[in-house]
């Protein structure tokens, strides 16, 4: 039996970790084009863009809740082989997330300056993001109806669309920057405008490669459009209860992030290019722990959904000893590479000095991320207490970090790393409280009806 569950466990968890983790890496590389192929281009254009990021960052955070929500409940729903419950759950995922995109996109596309205002005080940088985000604004719905069906599709465990629509996304958005934004043949030199139109192309591609898969060729669940809006009142009901608290969960996480980067760009413009080059460094990094975080919801979502509770506890175990393996494979890469990223950029020796140390930083703060996130928002998750993520998260981000980074900025007008660091510590403390919560398996509750 031990060498069955072996096989199973280490089969499961590496073909979804590596799929999942190859897909996010490469939806985060589409804005990471954008922001090296304009390093090169303008430095004040990539800063602008990078600001624009934070803002599209956010509106990724709040998907993801509502398709961690989706995964949660279907992954539990596909243990028992039961699918027509999973249809239901997935047209309320998609109700709320298209009503939340369209609402955020809206308010950036009417007031762009405003929002890009909150997040830094340099006119020149926030001119410069301008165009770029009200065209991404646009994109904002697109963007969460393809994550929802990917969600959908991770949910029974098909994972291989996401990458697939992804890979097309990322070689459309490249190979249309290379185009647009230096103007290479015949076209027009746009700048930050043309990688916005090769964004947006981007997006559309991936979105019709992932709706074709799953409305016309996936053969677990056979969706149909009828379902998008037939989910009834008990599973709307056990989603918002359900996923609610991911979503706000992720959302807070977005604003913090969108907090952060208002406090680092008020700090001066070599911060705030510092922070342009590290972001979306550590938003590709994140892509490891994020996407066992992934893994695991599904594997111990499933596993609950069969009722095997031992079978959780061993999984369990497992993980933890896993993502702490990652966590220092990702400090090595990060310390290994980072001259190499700094070699990208064409930026002040005053910008290049600030991130090499906002990289090593976050290379060590990325141990701890690696442990507690996926903790606490792949097993615990998973296991059907999404409640805990969300409180702890606000205890830990808005009465710990951003108060003492506010103090550390404008009162007490510490370095610039100090309060960087001060910034990415709750990825250390947090560990204490993923270790003693997931080791109880009080999280472990059945979220599906007979």
């Amino acid at each position: 039996m031990k060498r069955t569950i072996d096989k199973y466990f280490y089969k499961t968890f590496f073909s979804l970790f590596g799929i999942v983790a190859m897909q996010n890496l490469i939806v985060f590389s589409v804005n990471l084009a954008d922001s090296i192929m304009l390093g090169s281009y303008n430095e004040a254009a990539m800063s602008g863009v990078s600001l624009a990021n934070q803002v599209q960052y956010l509106l990724q955070c709040a998907v993801s809740g509502f398709a961690n929500g989706l995964v949660v409940i279907a992954s539990q729903y596909w243990g028992k082989k039961d699918t027509a419950p999973i249809k239901k759950v997935f047209s309320a995922a998609f109700i709320t997330a298209v009503f939340t995109s369209f609402a955020m996109g809206a308010v950036v596309y009417a007031v762009p300056r405003e929002v890009l205002g909150i997040l830094s005080n340099e006119t020149e940088i926030v001119e410069a993001a301008v165009d770029y985000i009200r065209i991404m604004a646009l994109t904002y719905v697109i963007f969460a109806i393809t994550n929802i069906l990917t969600a959908l599709m991770r949910s029974v465990e098909s994972v291989k669309i996401g990458f697939v629509s992804s890979a097309l996304a990322l070689v459309t958005n490249i190979g249309l920057n290379w185009l647009l934004i230096f103007g290479k043949l015949g076209f027009p030199e746009m700048g930050a405008i043309g990688a916005a139109y090769a964004t947006f192309a981007a997006r559309a591609v991936e979105f019709i490669a992932v709706a074709v898969y799953v409305f016309f060729i996936d053969k677990k669940l056979k969706t149909r459009l009828r379902d998008l809006f037939s989910c009834g009142r008990i599973y709307f009901r056990d989603f918002i209860r359900t996923g609610l608290p991911l979503v706000g969960s992720g959302s807070s996480w977005g604003v913090a992030m969108a907090v952060q980067t208002a406090i680092i760009g008020r700090l001066g413009a070599a911060a705030i290019g510092a922070n342009a080059i590290a972001a979306p460094v550590f938003q590709v990094v994140a892509v490891l722990y994020s996407s066992t975080g992934t893994a695991s919801s599904v594997l111990i979502g499933k596993t609950v959904g069969e009722d095997d509770i031992p079978r959780v506890k061993v999984y369990t175990k497992r993980l933890q000893k896993m993502f702490i393996v990652i966590g220092l494979v990702s400090c090595g890469l990060l310390l290994l590479l980072k001259n190499m990223i700094l070699d990208i950029y064409d930026v002040s020796a005053e910008t290049r000095g600030l991130a090499s140390v906002f990289i090593v930083i976050l290379s060590i703060t990325v141990i701890g991320s690696s442990y507690e996130a996926p903790c606490l928002c792949g097993i615990v998750s998973g296991g059907g207490d999404t409640k805990f993520v969300l409180f702890n998260d606000i205890i830990f981000m808005w009465c710990m970090v951003l108060p003492l980074s506010v103090l550390s900025a404008f009162v007490f007008k510490f370095p610039i790393p100090v309060t960087f660091f001060i910034l990415k510590s709750d990825q250390i403390t947090k560990c204490a409280v993923a270790a003693v919560k997931v080791n109880r398996y009080k999280w472990i509750r059945t979220l599906t009806h007979d």
